[in-house]
């Protein structure tokens, strides 16, 4: 096990994301495993903050919204045609890309269906927290040197790496 986060480190977290109301924003409990060194697995200030710590560091940081999630953008607001859609359609659906639209699909983007009305769909490209601040809190609960595979796919492996990420 190593001892201190550094580059090249598997750093599990267990945290709290709150808005800038203090809600919580995740399961309670909530722990990740993240691949230290600039890979994009946490946000940047929090991963910046955490080097050099090992177990048992607790950090607590305000993440404003160029820290966290972003800005709002408003051209990610979109206004669709109906019947570019699924039959079934609620708002808070979600979707990779815009159903119909090819350019969508080459980002990966998800957007949320945020309005239905007549013949037109309103969805929404930003991430529900863009434009937030957020209060993140976190105790580092491990630190380990990555395996080769890791370093080569640029993220944790295992139990509480991010989902789709376990292996």
């Amino acid at each position: 096990m190593a001892a201190r986060v550094d580059a090249g480190t598997v750093v599990t977290i267990a945290y709290e994301l709150r808005d800038a109301d203090g809600e919580l924003l995740d399961e309670p409990g909530a722990t990740v495993a993240y691949l230290h060194g600039g890979y994009g697995g946490i946000f940047p200030k929090v991963e910046a903050a955490l080097a050099g710590h090992g177990p048992g560091h607790e950090l607590a940081l305000s993440l404003e919204p160029e820290d966290a999630f972003g800005d709002y953008d408003p051209a990610l607001l979109r206004v669709e045609p109906r019947d570019a859609f699924p039959e079934v359609l609620q708002v808070g659906m979600r979707f990779e890309g815009v159903p119909g639209d090819e350019a969508s699909g080459d980002d990966a983007r998800i957007y949320t269906v945020t309005g239905i009305a007549d013949e037109q769909v309103v969805v929404d490209g930003n991430h529900p927290l863009a434009g937030e601040r957020v209060w993140f809190r976190c105790t580092v609960r491990e630190v380990r040197e990555a395996t080769e595979e890791e370093l080569r796919h640029g993220h944790a492996h295992g139990e509480h790496a991010p989902e789709g990420e376990e292996g």
